[in-house]
């Protein structure tokens, strides 16, 4: 198989994964809204930084790019 066509199939079942799991874990999981995110709000001005969130996400996606590099 073409090494291009695999990668753009494997792309493809990882994003369609991803998606389901932020339909329903969305539910389960609250992402944007962890412990350590970061939201201030005076009069009319929000800020709000999701800075575990973002860990978070950084660590799952090292850790599926790892799994890459040891299966290859």
């Amino acid at each position: 198989m073409n090494p291009v066509a695999k990668i753009l199939i494997i792309g493809g079942v990882i994003l369609i994964i991803v998606g389901l799991l932020w339909q329903v874990g969305g539910k389960l999981i609250p992402f944007g809204k962890l412990p350590g995110d970061i939201f201030i709000e005076k009069g009319k001005v929000k800020f709000y930084f999701p800075i575990v969130t973002c860990i978070l996400i950084s660590l799952v996606l090292s850790l599926i790019a790892y799994l890459f590099r040891l299966f290859r």
